[in-house]
């Protein structure tokens, strides 16, 4: 029988046992050189709930709720006729289930740091300027088969207050959410060829560079405009053996 997911389509939906996922290559929840981590991690054995069916089935979004600069972070916060300021580039790829398969009609969202490497937020610390002509955050919607892309400007590096002389590597945050209220992963990407991912605690406390790698984005000269913008690929694995590893889901998803 066909079913008509949020009213969105009439693919079928499908049902079935999940790949199992290699949790070996996760960072610890304590990883005492992430200072953050002393704090947030657990002190007691965790417990696994299950979902309602609220969270289950409930929508989180509609699509037609996305304006016309959503995937556009050089214009959808610049005046009219300016642009943010920076190296112009596209990130592109596809979601994709543990075979391969692409993922159609997740929404997917964005936020970055300016070129300066600071974020448009009221309790930023970093001295770096901010660009009027950029806010820094954006979204998107998968297509059929499960591709993406959206316009940006390459974010910087910064300093973060975590030991003397700690640096964040330029990354971009991404949000990926499904047809439920609890179908939600956090991760992030960086970028080819940057020193500083190596050096980062957050990404040293990574057991596997196989997985490291996972989250850094390819840059790839045959996508690029000419006389225009750079282009990195980027593909977001879901379950599975070797999927991407997500922030806020570090035992599965």
């Amino acid at each position: 029988m066909k079913t008509v997911a949020s009213g969105l389509s009439n693919r079928e939906l499908e049902v079935g046992t999940f790949f199992q996922r290699d949790r070996s290559w996760h960072p610890p929840a304590l990883t005492p050189a992430y200072k953050t981590s002393v704090l947030r991690s657990p002190q007691k054995a965790l417990l696994s709930l299950d979902n309602t069916l609220s969270e289950i089935t409930g929508p989180v979004f509609g699509h037609n709720i996305l304006g016309e600069l959503d995937d556009d972070l050089i214009h959808n916060f610049a005046k009219p006729g300016k642009s943010a300021i920076g190296q112009r580039i596209i990130v592109y790829g596809r979601l994709l289930d543990e075979r391969g398969k692409g993922v159609a009609g997740a929404l997917l969202e964005v936020w970055q740091a300016n070129a300066g490497g600071r974020y448009r937020h009221k309790r930023e610390s970093y001295i770096a300027a901010l660009d009027p002509n950029f806010g820094g955050c954006g979204r998107t919607i998968t297509g059929e088969d499960g591709s993406y892309a959206f316009r940006t400007i390459k974010p910087g590096p910064y300093p973060w207050p975590n030991g003397p002389n700690d640096w964040r590597p330029a990354h971009i945050h991404f949000s990926v959410f499904g047809h439920g209220f609890a179908q939600r992963l956090i991760t992030q990407m960086y970028f080819e060829g940057d020193p500083l991912i190596w050096k980062c605690p957050i990404v040293r406390g990574i057991p596997d560079r196989a997985a490291v790698e996972r989250l850094i984005a390819v840059l790839d000269m045959q996508a690029t405009i000419p006389m225009d913008a750079s282009a990195y690929r980027f593909d977001i694995v879901l379950r599975g053996r070797r999927s991407s590893l997500f922030e806020n889901r570090l035992e599965g998803n």
